[in-house]
């Protein structure tokens, strides 16, 4: 795991931010989903809950995935961004992280949408990049 920079730490947690999870199957056919639940934890994990689906099938299989997170639109070659590298350190069906996330997804979007995730996922930062490498 790496040392994750505030400004990154700040970016994603911003409630206003967009975020895409990349993540491949085990036939290497890849999968991209908006996510408004990652957030960083004090221990420095991303962490983000699950309906289930072709995302949670695909880190059960491969736990590799990468965040792509844009602090605000339109997204110029400038626009403040980062790709975020991250390797599945746990994935629960129940539990503490899975209750804060309902709790944090209720807060932000409403109880409906907490009632329906049904996993959380704890991730390691493995690398980090700009949006454009230059």
């Amino acid at each position: 795991m790496i040392d994750v920079p505030q400004s990154i730490i700040d970016m994603v947690n911003a409630p206003n931010r967009m975020g895409v999870l990349c993540t491949v199957d085990p036939d290497g056919k890849p999968n991209v989903a908006y996510f408004g639940s990652p957030r960083f934890r004090s221990d420095k994990t991303l962490s983000l809950g699950l309906m289930g689906g072709r995302t949670l099938n695909n880190l059960k299989s491969n736990p590799n995935a990468v965040f792509f997170c844009i602090e605000s639109s339109p997204v110029t070659f400038t626009t403040p961004a980062c790709r975020i590298y991250l390797e599945v350190q746990k994935i629960e069906t129940e539990g503490e992280l899975l209750d804060q996330i309902r709790v944090e997804v209720a807060e932000h979007v409403n109880a409906d949408a907490a009632k329906m995730i049904s996993s959380a996922i704890a991730f390691n930062v493995t690398e980090i990049r700009n949006l454009v490498d230059m």
